[in-house]
């Protein structure tokens, strides 16, 4: 359920609405007049926010990628094995 606080609230109780941010790990939704006026939250929040906005990304450019007739298409057992051939060679020690 959204927290829902009046800018009142922010002006006067800051601490309190930080705390809250930081407590519940989610957003505050700040009210002005009745209506809807800003979102407040802490900085994990925030971060945790941007890198799945960032993954997103990374997985649309990869579809898209993925979908273009002329990438190289590559098998899934092949590309299994050349992941575990590189794992392999870093794990020999070099003579």
């Amino acid at each position: 359920m959204p927290i829902i606080k009046p800018i009142t609230d922010l002006r006067d109780n800051f601490n309190y609405i930080a705390e809250i941010c930081h407590m519940e790990g989610e957003p505050v939704f700040i009210t002005k007049n009745g209506h809807e006026d800003l979102v407040v939250m802490s900085h994990a929040y925030y971060e945790k926010q941007q890198a799945i906005i960032e993954s997103y990304q990374k997985l649309a450019a990869a579809e898209k990628e993925s979908s273009d007739p002329s990438t190289p298409k590559i098998e899934h057992a092949e590309l299994m094995n050349k992941l575990r051939s590189r794992i392999l060679e870093k794990k020999l020690p070099i003579k």
